[in-house]
C-alpha cells in the first residue's frame, strides 16, 4: 500500500458528445456550465466516475441521467489528460460519443438539464479540451458510418432517401452525388421501401423507407 500513497492522486471522469440529427444538420448537446470553474461557458455534459463502477459504467450512467434514454449507441473515444486541462484539479477525461433520435429526446427534461442541440459547425469555444474531443469524435463517427449503418439511430424508424442522404452529408462535411448514392442504396436489401408516402415536403410525396436489422445481421457486408 505505501507504493500509492507516494504518488499524487488523479480525478477521473467521463464527458460525452452526444450526436442528433434534426432539420438536415449534425448537432450536438451542449450547455452552460454550472459550477466552478468555468462557470457559464459551453462545455459538454459529463461527470466523475464513482469508486464502485467502470468508466463504461459511469459513461453509461451519464447519458441517462441527461437523456432518460437507456441501451444507446455509445462508443469510447479516447482519454485526455493534459496536465493544464482543468484548472481546478488534476483531471484526466475518457470521453464517449453517442447517437440519438432527437425526436427520442423529451424536450422538457433538456430544459431540466439547461443543454440545448447546436449545429456542430456552429459550436463556440468550449470549455477545456471539449472542442477537440467533439472534432476526434465526428472523425470517429465518420469512419464508422462509412462502414456499418450506425446512422440509422439518428434517423426515425420510417425516413426518405433525401433524409438519409443528407445525413450522410451533414456527419461527413461534403455534398454526394444525388444519382450514385441512391444506386448504392438500392443494392443493400436491408433498405426496405415501403408502401408509405412522406406528403411533408411536396403534394405528390416521397417514398418511406426503413433499416431492417434482422436481414443486415444475415448479411453484415457494408460500405458507403
Amino acid at each position: 500500500m505505501t507504493y500509492y500513497h507516494e504518488h499524487a492522486k488523479v480525478w477521473l471522469s467521463v464527458d460525452c458528445i452526444i450526436f442528433g440529427f434534426d432539420k438536415g444538420k449534425l448537432k450536438i448537446l451542449i450547455g452552460k456550465r454550472q459550477m466552478d470553474p468555468g462557470r457559464g461557458e459551453w462545455s459538454l455534459y459529463g461527470g466523475f466516475v464513482s469508486g464502485d463502477e467502470s468508466v463504461d459504467d459511469a459513461a453509461s450512467r451519464t447519458l441517462y441521467e441527461l437523456t432518460g434514454l437507456r441501451n444507446l449507441f455509445m462508443r469510447q473515444v479516447g482519454a485526455f489528460g493534459n496536465v493544464d486541462r482543468d484548472p481546478g484539479e488534476r483531471v484526466v477525461s475518457i470521453a464517449y460519443y453517442a447517437l440519438i433520435n432527437v425526436k427520442d429526446y423529451d424536450d422538457e427534461l433538456r430544459q431540466e438539464h439547461g443543454v440545448e442541440w447546436m449545429d456542430i459547425n456552429e459550436i463556440p469555444q468550449l470549455y477545456s479540451d471539449h472542442n477537440e474531443m467533439v472534432r476526434k469524435a465526428r472523425k470517429m463517427m465518420q469512419q464508422k458510418l462509412a462502414n456499418e449503418p450506425v446512422g440509422f439511430r439518428l434517423l426515425p424508424s420510417l425516413f426518405t432517401l433525401t433524409q438519409l442522404q443528407k445525413l450522410y452529408e451533414a456527419v461527413n462535411g461534403a455534398e454526394l452525388d444525388k444519382r450514385n448514392f441512391r444506386k448504392r442504396i438500392k443494392d443493400m436489401d436491408f433498405i426496405e421501401k415501403t408502401e408509405l408516402i412522406d406528403k411533408t415536403g411536396s403534394k405528390r410525396g416521397a417514398s418511406l423507407y426503413r433499416f431492417n436489422k434482422r436481414v443486415y445481421n444475415e448479411d453484415p457486408t457494408f460500405k458507403l
